[in-house]
């Protein structure tokens, strides 16, 4: 997987991450510069410690499961897409006005759980998880650092978009993925 497949794929897995990042907005009165790094960093980090502890885990499993860990990268990245599509057009969760640690660390674990998921399949792919995950948390860094200056601009109207485009992109690569082990799409 190539630089520019794992930028597209980092913007995907940032989706969650902006999305709750539009509603932190929505609660400030004020922003300040320090809610969005605040946020970037919880999600950013999140995002880049998640796919890491995923890969370990699926190094692990690899020689067990190696002839169909395409599949595996599919199913989970297809699972995961439509999760994010779902969960975009479902009813909206109250946002925590707070930025401490009781309130961020919950919030930055469930939006990683994907990158986790994805993580397993960089195992199978043999994607290095260095710069996958310096490249996944710097870019949730930035997205979602920027989500909370939105949210606090403009509102709530782009986060069920925002959502179903991650979900989609996760799919597409998903399928993408597929496709070059089946022979049937050479990049």
């Amino acid at each position: 997987m190539g630089t520019g497949a794992l930028l597209i794929m980092a913007v995907g897995l940032a989706m969650d991450a902006f999305a709750v990042s539009l509603c932190k907005g929505l609660t400030l009165r004020r922003y300040q510069l320090r809610y969005s790094v605040l946020t970037g960093l919880w999600f950013g980090g999140f995002q880049a410690l998640m796919p890491v502890i995923g890969y370990l885990l699926g190094a692990r499993f690899q020689s067990v499961i190696a002839n169909v860990d395409h599949w595996i990268a599919f199913v989970l990245l297809v699972l995961i897409g439509a999760n994010m599509i779902r969960e975009a057009f479902g009813e909206d969760e109250e946002a925590d006005p707070s930025f401490a640690f009781r309130a961020m660390l919950p919030m930055a674990v469930a939006t990683s759980i994907d990158a986790l998921a994805v993580g397993v399949t960089f195992a199978f792919l043999q994607v290095s998880i260095v710069l996958a995950a310096a490249i996944i948390g710097v870019v949730t860094f930035l997205i979602a650092g920027a989500g909370v200056k939105i949210g606090q601009v403009f509102g709530t109207k782009f986060r069920a978009g925002a959502e179903a485009f991650g979900g989609i992109v996760l799919i597409l690569l998903g399928i993408k993925i597929l496709l070059e082990h089946l022979g049937i799409l050479v990049l």
